[in-house]
C-alpha cells in the first residue's frame, strides 16, 4: 500500500505499488436524469461537477453502464477526455435496466463482454482501468443464476486481451470474495456500508486482511445522515456538516476505505473533498462512539437495515416516476 497526500490532504490508497487513488473519490450516479435514467437535465452543470472534482485532486471515479443506461459514461468522456494521468474510472458491468427502468442483474458472459466494449466506446479508452462485476442479492436487484466463476472467467479473458487492467466486485458477500480470490486478484470491492447500515462489515474485514480497496456505496445512506442526531456534537465541535462527519468517520473506520460520495452540486464536491483533512480531526473517542452505533457482529449483505429498505423504496419510486 502506498501513502501519498492527495485530495483534501488524506493519504491515498494503493491499488498497486505504482497506482494510488484518492480515498475521497466521486460517485457519478447522480449525473444521469431522474431515476438514474436518461441524460442529465443540466449537462453543463454535470460537466462542471466532474471537472471540479478532478481539479481538486480526486482521481477515482465510480460509474456503471446501467447509469442512464450509458449516458453517465458518455458524459464523463465529454467532461474529462483526454483524461489526466493517474485517473482511475471504476465501471460496473453485470447490472442492466429493464424496459420498465427497473434494476436487473445479468452476469451472463456474453452480456459482460458486450458491456465492457460499450464502456470502452462510451469512455473513449482502449482499456478499462477497473471493471467491477456487479453481483445481485444485496437488495437492489435479484442475484444472478450464473455461477460466479463463469462470470469472472469472462472478465479474466478480457483482461488477458488487454481490455481490462483490474477486476473488482460489487455487491459481494464474504463467500463470493473468497471464491473470486481463488481465481484472480481483486483490486476493489464496492459494497453497501455506512453509519446506519454495516451489512458488509465482514467483507470490509476481509479487504483489510488482503489489502483490497473497500469502496462503500451509498456512504451517506441515501441522504439519511444529513440530520442524524449522533453527528451533531462532533459536527458542532469541528464546525462541519453532519454529512462531512459521516464521511470522515468512514475514512477513519479503516485505512482501506475509499469513499465515493455522489452529488450534482459543485459546492458539495468541494465540501466532500474537504473531508480528507477533517477526518484527521475526529478524536478516537468520537470514532469509537460512532462505530458503536450499530452492531456489526450480526451484519449480513442480504439483510438490509430499515434505512436501506427505505432508500431502496425511494429509489424505486424515483425510477418509476422518472
Amino acid at each position: 500500500m502506498t501513502s501519498i497526500q492527495s485530495a483534501g490532504g488524506v493519504t491515498a490508497f494503493g491499488l498497486e505499488a505504482d497506482t494510488a487513488v484518492t480515498r475521497i473519490g466521486y460517485g457519478a450516479m447522480q449525473l444521469a436524469g431522474p431515476g438514474v435514467w436518461g441524460r442529465s437535465g443540466d449537462p453543463g452543470n454535470a460537466v462542471a461537477v466532474l471537472r471540479e472534482a478532478v481539479a481538486l485532486g480526486v482521481n477515482f471515479l465510480d460509474t456503471a453502464n446501467a447509469y442512464g443506461p450509458r449516458t453517465v459514461n458518455q458524459l464523463i468522456a465529454v467532461a474529462l477526455h483526454p483524461y489526466p494521468d493517474g485517473l482511475i474510472v471504476g465501471n460496473k458491468v453485470g447490472a442492466d435496466r429493464g424496459p420498465d427502468r427497473s434494476w436487473v442483474t445479468d452476469n451472463r458472459p456474453g452480456t459482460l463482454r458486450r458491456q465492457v466494449h460499450e464502456a470502452l466506446t462510451d469512455l473513449r479508452v482502449p482499456a478499462s482501468e477497473l471493471t467491477y462485476l456487479r453481483l445481485g442479492g444485496d437488495g437492489q436487484a435479484a442475484p444472478s443464476d450464473v455461477p460466479l466463476e463463469d462470470s469472472l472467467a469472462a472478465l479474466m479473458e478480457l483482461r488477458d486481451q488487454g481490455l481490462i487492467r483490474r477486476i473488482g466486485l460489487s455487491g459481494a458477500d464474504p463467500g463470493q470474495l473468497r471464491r473470486a480470490l481463488v481465481m484472480t486478484p481483486i483490486a476493489a470491492v464496492e459494497d453497501r456500508y455506512n453509519l446506519l447500515d454495516r451489512s458488509c462489515a465482514g467483507v470490509l474485514a476481509d479487504c483489510e486482511a488482503h489489502g483490497i480497496a473497500f469502496v462503500p456505496y451509498w456512504p451517506l445512506a441515501f441522504g439519511q445522515l444529513a440530520e442524524h442526531a449522533d453527528l451533531e456534537a462532533p459536527a458542532r465541535r469541528l464546525g462541519a456538516t453532519h454529512v462531512q462527519v459521516a464521511l470522515a468517520w468512514l475514512l477513519r473506520r479503516s485505512p482501506v476505505v475509499v469513499a465515493i460520495p455522489g452529488t450534482s452540486s459543485v459546492e458539495h464536491v468541494r465540501s466532500n473533498v474537504a473531508v480528507g483533512a477533517l477526518a484527521q480531526l475526529l478524536t478516537d473517542d468520537e470514532v469509537t462512539a460512532l462505530t458503536a452505533l450499530t452492531d456489526e457482529s450480526t451484519a449480513a449483505l442480504n439483510r438490509p437495515t430499515q434505512s436501506t429498505l427505505d432508500a431502496l423504496n425511494d429509489l424505486a419510486v424515483r425510477t418509476a416516476s422518472a
